[in-house]
Order: structure tokens, then C-alpha cells, then sequence
């Protein structure tokens, strides 16, 4: 089933919702001071592409950094991401087929919008 739901939702609304992460975090490696927002957003593009079997964990090591970090980051990039995620989960809403895609892009929003302090792991 994850296999179905992830290829659906690469056809769909993955491809390019990774493309504006990897638009985000090339823009943030060519500034040098941005490079970990950079790092932060591909991490993201990843993810975009294949969610399903997949989850976003605290990282019990960030600390304050990480805040500020997440800060400068939603001012900059992840409104206009988290607005993608909106955007296109409420189109994927309005389908039967699509509630699955579209509470998934739902779910995406907090990382979206504060990357810094969290990992991606797999599902067992």
C-alpha cells in the first residue's frame, strides 16, 4: 500500500513539491551563511518525494540554535512551502483518492515550516 500511495503521490504533487524544496535549498547554498537551511531543505526535497513509510522525529539534541534557526527560516522560506503544502493539500482533498495525499501534505507543514531540530526516519 505505501508502495501505491507513494507513486500516486509522486505523479501528483511530489515531484513538485521537491522541486520548490531543491529551489529553496539551492538558493540557501549559494549564500554561504545559509548552507545548514540549505542541507535542512534537501533533507526535505527527499522527503517530499517518497512520505509514505516515513516520519518526522524530534532530534533530542537541538537546542536554542535550532529555534533561532527555524526562526530566520520561516520569515524567509517555509511560509511560501507551508502555503504549497496548504495549497495543495486542499486540492488533493477534493478527490476521494486524494484524502490520503492531501492529510499527508497536511502533515508536512511543520517540517516545512521548522526544519531545523528534526530527522526523518523510516517506519518499521
Amino acid at each position: 500500500m505505501r508502495l501505491i500511495l507513494n507513486l500516486i503521490w509522486l505523479v501528483l504533487c511530489g515531484f513538485w513539491m521537491a522541486v520548490g524544496y531543491a529551489i529553496a535549498g539551492i538558493i540557501c547554498c549559494i549564500l554561504i551563511i545559509t548552507i545548514p537551511w540549505g542541507l535542512a531543505s534537501f533533507r526535505i526535497a527527499n522527503y517530499a518525494l517518497w512520505p509514505f513509510g516515513r516520519t518526522v522525529v524530534d532530534r533530542p539534541d537541538a537546542g536554542a540554535a535550532s529555534l533561532l534557526g527555524n526562526i530566520i527560516w520561516i520569515v524567509f522560506a517555509g511560509i511560501w512551502l507551508a502555503i504549497g503544502h496548504v495549497f495543495t493539500g486542499i486540492a488533493l482533498c477534493v478527490t476521494i483518492i486524494g484524502i490520503p495525499l492531501g492529510v499527508a501534505n497536511f502533515k508536512m507543514i511543520p517540517v516545512s515550516l521548522m526544519p531545523l531540530g528534526k530527522v526523518i526516519v523510516d517506519i518499521p
